[in-house]
Order: C-alpha cells, then sequence, then structure tokens
C-alpha cells in the first residue's frame, strides 16, 4: 500500500495530497471497512480527520482553498443561503401561479420547500460520516474521479448558467431604469442606455471585487442588503395590489414594440370574470411552471462551503441555517407570486416587473423596485462564483494550497466569459434552459441521493434500511423531473412560440 500511494498520487482518499503514512490511517477510515460507528461519532466536525483532510504535504499547517477557521455567525449565513436560494426568479412566479392556480401552485412550492431541505439533509450527514466539507469531494469519496468531475461539472454549468441569467436582467432592465428617470422617450444610441456597456462596468465596478473575497462569510453584509431589497420589492407588490384596478388600463404611451403587441390583444378580453383567482388551473403553460418552481430553492452547491465557514459548525446547526433559509424564501415566494398575480389575474407576464409598466413605464415605485431587483441580483453574482471558482480548483489544482493570484485569475476569466456570453450570445438562455433542465435535479436530487447510499456504510444503515430506501427514491423523483424538464424544453422548441401565447 505504501508503495501504491505515491503512485496514486498520495491522493486517498480525499483527492487530497498526504504522507504515506497519514493515507493508510485515511484509507483504513474508508466505507465500508467495518467501523461505520466510529466513523459516524469520530469524524463529525473532528479535527483530526479535518486536518487529514486539509493538511498539506509536508507541512500540516498548510492553509488550504477549503481550509477556512469557521468565523460566519449563524445569522450571516442564513442571509448568504438566503440569498443564494432567492434567484432572478421570483419575477417569474406570478406567471407560474397564473398557470397553476393558488392551491395548486402552494402544493407544488411546499413539495419543493420540503424536498430540498431533505436533500440538504443527506448532503450534511455524508459529509458528516466522511469528514468532508465540499461536493466535489463527496462524489470523489462515493465514485472516484468521475464522481467528483460529474459534480464539478454539474456545479459549475449550473451556476454559469444562473450568473448569465443574472447579467441578462441587468443588460435588459438597467437601460430601461435609467432611460426612465432621464425621461428619455426615444434614445438616440447614449453610451449609458447601451446593456452592453453597463453590464461590463457593473461586472468591473461591483462584482468583481466581491468575487475576490477569500471567504464566502464577508459577503454576508451585502447579502443581507440584497435580501433586503427583495422585501422592498415585495412590500411593492403588496401594496400595487391595492392601488391597481383589476381590468388594469394600458398606459396611452407605449414604449416598445412588445407592449404595442401586447396591448392589440387587449381589447375585449377584459371583463369582470377575468378578476376571479383560479384555485386550480390547468393550461399548455402549467407544464412549464413545474420546473421553474423545482429549481426554485437551488442553493445545494452554496450549502457546503457556507457549511465550512459557519462558526462552531454542527450538522445541527447547518440545518437549522438551510431550514430558515428556505421557510423565509417560502414565504417570500409564495407572497411575490400571490399579490403579482392577484394584481393582473391572467394578464400576468412571465416577467413580473415587465406587466407593471404596461400600465404606467415611469411609475417612481416601480422604478425604485427594478433598482432594488437589479442591486439584488448583481450582489447574488459572487456567491454563486465562489461555488464555480471552488468546482474548478477541484477539478484542475486538487492538491494545490490556496494562492491568490489563482484565485484571482479564475474569478476574472469566469467573468469575462459570462459577460461575453451576455452580450454576443443573445439566444442562449434557451440552452440554458437545457443546462438547468440536467444539471439541476442532479444538484438537488440525484446527486445528494446518491452519494447518501454510496459513503453511508452497509454496516451503519444497510441498503434495504429505511433511509437508503427513501435516498433511492429521491433520486428517482430527480430522474423524473429532468426527464419532464427536457421533454417540455423540446416540445417547446419544436412547436415554435405558439405555446408561450396560447398560455395567457
Amino acid at each position: 500500500m505504501e508503495f501504491l500511494a505515491p503512485a496514486e498520487e498520495n491522493a486517498i482518499p480525499n483527492g487530497k495530497g498526504h504522507e504515506p503514512g497519514e493515507e493508510i490511517t485515511a484509507s483504513a477510515k474508508t466505507p465500508p471497512a467495518g467501523d461505520g460507528t466510529i466513523l459516524g461519532t469520530n469524524t463529525e466536525a473532528n479535527l483530526p480527520e479535518s486536518q487529514e483532510f486539509l493538511s498539506g504535504i509536508d507541512d500540516k499547517k498548510t492553509t488550504r482553498f477549503t481550509d477556512f477557521e469557521g468565523k460566519t455567525s449563524f445569522g450571516m449565513s442564513v442571509f448568504n443561503l438566503g440569498n443564494a436560494i432567492m434567484g432572478s426568479g421570483i419575477l417569474g412566479l406570478a406567471y407560474a401561479m397564473a398557470n397553476t392556480g393558488v392551491v395548486l401552485f402552494l402544493t407544488l412550492l411546499t413539495v419543493v420547500a420540503v424536498l430540498s431541505s431533505y436533500s440538504i439533509h443527506l448532503l450534511l450527514k455524508s459529509s458528516g460520516i466522511v469528514g468532508i466539507r465540499a461536493y466535489e469531494q463527496l462524489g470523489y469519496r462515493a465514485f472516484g474521479t468521475p464522481g467528483k468531475m460529474a459534480a464539478g461539472i454539474a456545479i459549475t454549468l449550473q451556476n454559469i448558467g444562473a450568473m448569465s441569467s443574472y447579467l441578462y436582467i441587468v443588460k435588459y432592465e438597467f437601460p430601461l431604469v435609467i432611460q426612465a428617470f432621464l425621461k428619455v422617450d426615444k434614445p438616440a444610441g447614449e453610451w449609458y442606455l447601451n446593456g452592453n456597456y453597463l453590464v461590463i462596468i457593473v461586472s468591473i465596478a461591483v462584482i468583481l471585487p466581491l468575487a475576490l473575497m477569500k471567504q464566502l462569510g464577508y459577503l454576508g453584509y451585502t447579502s443581507g442588503f440584497s435580501l433586503s431589497c427583495m422585501v422592498f420589492f415585495l412590500i411593492s407588490v403588496i401594496y400595487k395590489k391595492f392601488n391597481t384596478p383589476c381590468p388594469f388600463v394600458d398606459f396611452a404611451f407605449n414604449g416598445t414594440a412588445s407592449v404595442l403587441n401586447v396591448s392589440a390583444a387587449d381589447p375585449g378580453g377584459e371583463d369582470n370574470p377575468a378578476c376571479i383567482p383560479k384555485m386550480a388551473n390547468l393550461n399548455s403553460q402549467t407544464a412549464y411552471t413545474i420546473p421553474i418552481l423545482a429549481f426554485a430553492f437551488v442553493c445545494h452547491p452554496e450549502v457546503l462551503p457556507i457549511y465550512t465557514e459557519l462558526r462552531n459548525p454542527t450538522k445541527k446547526k447547518m440545518q437549522h441555517v438551510a431550514n430558515i433559509s428556505i421557510a423565509v424564501m417560502y414565504s417570500m415566494y409564495f407572497l411575490a407570486a400571490l399579490f403579482g398575480y392577484l394584481t393582473f389575474y391572467g394578464e400576468v407576464e412571465p416577467e413580473l416587473l415587465h406587466t407593471y409598466s404596461r400600465i404606467d413605464p415611469y411609475d417612481t415605485l416601480i422604478l425604485c423596485v427594478r433598482v432594488a431587483v437589479l442591486t439584488a441580483v448583481t450582489l447574488t453574482v459572487p456567491i454563486v462564483l465562489f461555488p464555480v471558482r471552488r468546482a474548478i480548483q477541484q477539478m484542475m489544482f486538487p492538491n494545490k494550497t490556496f494562492n491568490w493570484p489563482r484565485h484571482i485569475a479564475i474569478a476574472i476569466i469566469l467573468l469575462t466569459f459570462i459577460n461575453l456570453l451576455v452580450i454576443f450570445a443573445p439566444n442562449i438562455l434557451g440552452i440554458f434552459g437545457i443546462i438547468g433542465a440536467t444539471s439541476a435535479p442532479c444538484l438537488i436530487f440525484i446527486f445528494p441521493a446518491v452519494f447518501y447510499i454510496r459513503i453511508v456504510p452497509k454496516e451503519e444503515e444497510p441498503l434495504r434500511s429505511v433511509p437508503k430506501i427513501l435516498a433511492a427514491c429521491f433520486a428517482g423523483i430527480g430522474f423524473l423531473f429532468m426527464i419532464m424538464s427536457l421533454s417540455f424544453i423540446l416540445i417547446d422548441w419544436t412547436s415554435g412560440t405558439s405555446n408561450a401565447s396560447s398560455g395567457h
């Protein structure tokens, strides 16, 4: 074994460098070695195990990029995870409710929130048993290098997709906000109304400095501010509900062609029955809303980094962080969807803020809400970038210590790549639909369940034990979601845009 260790790049069992002596003790702890119970108790946030995982080749004290003393408070961790959950998806939830009905929407949202919490439980249990707090390393422990690469690639694709969608919002919303504030009715090509320039400016001035932080914990303050922006969005949506007449009238000035098109379809279509909320509703768009809801709580790549940086970390404490974050987002999602839907009913658009612009493009409150949403999504990008950078580190430099030049270079390359995507590939959102439909179910459902089944020793939980059967069912749900989402996207592509218009 000592002879073999160097040939295997000293990377057993955690993908980290070890001295040959350490390596033997490490692999002795690998499940299913028969000491499952010792494993469970011995490695639970245990110093020797984490040192063994995080130690340097020659020096025990060498700092790894995953080796931080947990200094982040409970509250800051809740802010960070809440911000990771809270995506631009909140803008589309009112549309989802219009296509499912209030009761069906609430049922689906509840199911997804509970499943997401259970998924985090599986991740934490697996990481506790092997003393690993990196998603990719769990993959390595469960399936070796293929497992590590699969997890790393899924995290990278999912989070690049998420960051791109946030920067698309900056690209398309920011110019409209500046235009409305400056009361420029017909832009004449001013540079400050060009979305491409604005995306680059926001990336360099705001996102890059935050992305260069060494630890996620430091972003707790910006996460708190970001979430308060979304609370302002929610309060405004509730306020607007009571200040908007039901058969709403389009604003006389039609700023863009798309508003003209929508306006043309309105006359005659609005009478009082349209102002009664539907409790359950099934139409051609209903099927598309299920993936929107399923992915409303994607935060799994961020869970383990936040766990690593939590002060006095325990599984129970991290599960509390996750449950509080999910509960707060659940409430915000439901209220935003409900009041957005009750304002516009069947007329609500896939992007809620656009619908308000049809009433009055220069409404000051809605302009402020747009600024708040822009701020929130901009401040979420650095948090989503952290797991991607760590996944790239784990895949390309598994045995390297923390290194500032590499840390900075990866952030700059990632942001440059995403900016280029957003500027030069306007139709890439369809591709990200496919990526989201494959990587999100893997990260939420399939990987946590499969890793759990592989990592938890058979002595502790036999394959036919209830927890492992539940985990297997959970993975099955993930495959089901993946097949469903991909089918809907492909059907939508093959049938053109007819579905999108008939759904109203």
